[in-house]
């Protein structure tokens, strides 16, 4: 018998806030533990909790961006568990009134544009983090309270390539919003895998495994990856799953059951107490819609159609916010659009690695690529000192031309000195000469080479290849 997996996912990020969910201690990675609290998030008897408003724009925002309803009223609840990481021995979360229901992510994946429903995306609080050493384990409560974000998907993703697809989709959707930063490595965002494994053609869902607190998309791709082929494997056998709860461990490369699966009523949900239901008015929903942002998909397909860009350079420029917003300044009035991605791509990234700079940190300016393009597509420099000449406006920022006449660099046209160095290079390399009267087109290549070293690099190439492809067949 045939199988297939059905996947959804829930995604765990951290909003971009200055500060926590419900007091006002300061919302950043880092800090000795336990600094970054208060009675508020260390759940101590008779604190009130109060709202983040920014976290709450955020929210809706987020649901505009993944194309939610917004429900008119909304409230927290309290989700009852214990662990040694949540102080009060509850969650403030939202359950079956969530600020966001019912939108969509579109992307692509193996060659086909892909839609998975979105359920919710609703708003609550972070717990800490917990460290386990040799003989005791330590609890760090500066994350507890940061606004935390979970987005809920329907069960409509069907292969891991497609889970790894959305997941990276979904990332820089968050990123391009300035919803969050998204840094994995800072536990920014978390994600909870359902996988349930059915024969191909039935409709019911197969048991849902759950794998929790997944860290790095590699990690879930690889978790998913040896989930569906365990599950596949103790059907083909004919055993039975299970609804439970797993947990990866990336050392084995398994995974390893936690418990059964917990359902909603085992949380006992309750209306929070201490915070009012939250119902907004239409001109607080206006004034968050004018931050709508143009989304990925759209950006990389304007890309390819106003820019001719091919796909591959078009989703690394996407993926990466700041060097797209970089390469439109730059490409804005350009007749080179493509020449123009070329410098960013290659040269401008390779230097922002070697260098450890962001966008924000470069001299070099979106004005400078514009004009170090035109002065290669007029003629006067050539591709070879474009490379130097990048170089030095990005450790300078001084503009192009000033580095091309400061070096003296522009490319020498003027036909009497390229005839010059042709008629010094043909007469120093007779064999060369022979060989291409003879027909072999590699020699010409040489020839071409020793003329712009003896120019040091100035020449014009095209003229040159003329010029000795002439003065060689037509002495």
């Amino acid at each position: 018998m045939e199988y297939e997996i059905v996947i959804g996912l829930e995604t765990h990020v951290q909003l971009k806030t200055r500060s926590k969910m419900w007091c006002g201690c300061v919302n950043q990675f880092g800090g000795e533990p336990n600094t970054h609290v208060c009675p508020v998030c260390l759940g101590f008897p008779g604190v009130l909790p109060v709202a983040n408003e920014e976290a709450l724009r955020l929210t809706v925002l987020t649901g505009m961006l993944l194309n939610c309803g917004l429900p008119k009223r909304a409230k927290f609840d309290r989700k009852n568990y214990f662990y040694p990481d949540a102080s009060k021995n509850y969650q403030i979360t939202q359950y079956d009134l969530p600020s966001t229901l019912k939108g969509c992510v579109e992307f692509e994946s193996e060659n086909k544009t892909c839609r998975v429903g979105i359920t919710r995306a609703h708003l609550e609080e972070d717990v800490g983090k917990s460290s386990h050493f040799d003989r005791v384990s330590g609890v760090d409560f500066n994350r507890a309270g940061v606004p935390l974000l979970e987005i809920v998907s329907e069960p409509e993703i069907t292969s891991v390539q497609m889970a790894s697809d959305y997941l990276n989709e979904l990332k820089t959707i968050l990123i391009y919003g300035g919803i969050s930063d998204c840094d994995m490595e800072k536990g920014m965002v978390r994600c909870d895998l359902n996988l349930s494994t059915r024969p191909v053609g039935q409709k019911e869902l197969g048991k849902k495994v759950e794998i929790k607190n997944m860290n790095s998309f590699s990690g879930a791709r690889k978790a998913l990856t040896y989930e569906m082929n365990r599950q596949i494997k103790v059907l083909r056998n004919g055993g039975a799953l299970i609804q439970e709860t797993r947990r990866w461990d990336d050392a084995e490369g398994m995974t390893h059951s936690m418990r059964s699966k917990e359902m909603a009523h085992d949380y006992r949900y309750l209306p929070e107490p201490d915070l009012m239901p939250f119902e907004p008015e239409t001109a607080w929903y206006d004034s968050i819609r004018e931050s709508v942002v143009e989304l990925p998909l759209a950006r990389k397909r304007r890309y390819m159609k106003d820019y001719g860009l091919p796909p591959k350079d078009t989703e690394t420029l996407v993926s990466n916010p700041s060097l797209a917003g970089y390469f439109e300044k730059a490409a804005e009035h350009s007749k080179k659009p493509k020449a123009v991605a070329n410098l960013i791509l290659n040269n401008l990234r390779a230097c922002m690695s070697e260098s450890n700079h962001s966008v924000d940190d470069l001299k070099i300016q979106p004005t400078h690529i514009h004009e170090l393009v035109q002065l290669v597509d007029s003629g006067k420099i050539n591709s070879r000192i474009a490379q130097e000449v990048f170089n030095a406006v990005y450790e300078s920022g001084k503009s192009p031309q000033g580095i091309v006449e400061e070096k003296g660099l522009a490319q020498v046209s003027d036909s009497s000195t390229i005839d010059a160095f042709c008629d010094e290079v043909i007469k120093a390399n007779p064999k060369s000469v022979e060989d291409f009267q003879a027909g072999k087109q590699n020699a010409l290549n040489f020839l071409k080479g020793q003329v712009m070293r003896l120019s040091k690099g100035k020449a014009n190439p095209a003229l040159v290849g003329q010029v000795l492809e002439k003065r060689i067949l037509n002495p």
